[in-house]
Formats: C-alpha cells, structure tokens, sequence
C-alpha cells in the first residue's frame, strides 16, 4: 500500500479512462485505480487534486450521482459548471445568513459582480478598473 501523496498528473491519468457522465467514477475507485487500495486521506487527496485540475482548465465533471468523469460533451460540462455554481451559491447563502446580512451586502462585501447586470455595464471589464479604483499605468 503506498501512503504518498496522490498527485494531480496521476488523477488526469486515472480520469481519461472515464470520459462522458456514464463512465463516472466514485472517488473511492478512482483512489483504488490510482493506488491499488485505500488510505486515510487519499480521497481528500484526490478531491483536492480535482479542485486544482479544473482550476487550470480541465473539463474535469462530478455530481454524487455519478462520480467524476471527463466531459465528453458540452452539455456535460455545462452541467458541471452549474452543479458548482449551485452548490457556491448555498454555501453562499449560509455564509450570509450566519453573518446576518443579506446575500447582496454579502456579495458587495465579497466584491462579487451582479450577475443580473450587463457586461457593458459592469465596472471592472477586461479594460476598465472596478468603480472606486484608478487604472494602473
């Protein structure tokens, strides 16, 4: 049994054998496919790896329901994006709720753009600071 880390190159190497939602795998056979058994801490391991892995770009997907896989389509990444969108925004709501302020103060707080305003109208954009701030030279 081998207690090192799991690493981020071994995890994309285990999940190309899961392209599309119906191939998914759970974490714990993922940590089985990539070490031959399981350890205390290998699935945080490994979910920590997928965390970096969509951080750089990869089209890594997951629901409970099905495991982790790549996506084979867009669709599937879109469902993805979603799934973490909605699980961001709950934890979100606690977070405000908690604090005893409303998710808009929160979301001003955090600094988190209106997701109902316009691109256009949004300060910020790809060339222009956010309100309040002066453009670096």
């Amino acid at each position: 049994m081998s207690t090192e880390h799991i690493t981020r190159d071994e995890v994309l190497w285990a999940l190309r054998r899961h392209v599309g939602a119906e191939n998914g795998a759970s974490a714990a056979a993922l940590v089985t496919e990539i070490r031959g058994t399981t350890a205390p801490g290998h699935e945080r391991q490994l979910r920590h790896c997928i965390e970096e892995l969509r951080r750089d770009g990869q089209h890594v997907c997951g629901h409970p329901s099905t495991g982790y896989f790549i996506a084979a389509t867009e669709d599937e990444l879109l469902r993805t994006c979603a799934y973490l969108h909605d699980r961001a925004l709950t934890s979100l709501t606690q977070v405000a709720a908690m604090r005893r302020v409303s998710l808009p103060d929160l979301r001003g707080q955090l600094r988190l753009p209106d997701p109902d305003a316009q691109p256009s109208k949004r300060a910020g954009g790809p060339h222009e600071p956010p309100a309040g701030q002066q453009a670096v030279p």
